[in-house]
């Protein structure tokens, strides 16, 4: 098979698991409290499921569907529109930490008080929850607007 790197030519499905495993990696060894799969097409989700579920087991660490994934300054709201994210963790506090951050975020909508501050503050506390360093929330909270993350995989 001839690869064009103009247009590379990947299996999307092999190329979402490889990002698991090494997120699921990265949870494992202590790097990060929570990582996040790439957005999930819910039939690719369908697809990947049973390997997801192995890569887990694997490392020994915990996962969890969300098929709402807290939006924040992290990302745009196109950027998981329709799709799913599978959480990774090791302890269930984290998992807890992330419902808690989302309800919250929740009840300040809900309350009308979910303006530039909040979402600055639900963005940083979901950033920290990611292990990301300070200087960096620092640096992603100071653009004018989200900037999705890079996955070289397109729709």
């Amino acid at each position: 098979m001839h690869n064009n790197l103009s247009n590379p030519k990947f299996d999307r499905n092999s190329f979402q698991l490889g990002m698991i495993n090494c997120f699921a990696e990265m949870v494992a060894c202590g790097v990060k409290k929570l990582a996040l799969s790439p957005p999930l097409a819910p039939a690719d989700y369908e697809i990947i499921k049973e390997a997801s579920d192995k890569i887990v087991n694997g490392f020994g660490i915990q996962s969890y569907l969300e098929k709402s994934l807290l939006i924040t300054d992290l990302q745009s709201n196109d950027f998981t529109r329709g799709k799913w994210a599978i959480l990774y963790y090791e302890k269930d506090e984290v998992l807890a930490e992330y419902q808690a951050l989302k309800e919250k975020k929740q009840q300040l909508e809900d309350s009308g008080h979910y303006d530039q501050s909040a979402r600055r503050d639900i963005s940083r506390q979901f950033l920290r929850l990611l292990s990301y360093p300070a200087e960096k929330i620092e640096q992603i909270l100071s653009r004018q607007k989200p900037q999705d993350p890079f996955i070289l995989i397109e729709d």
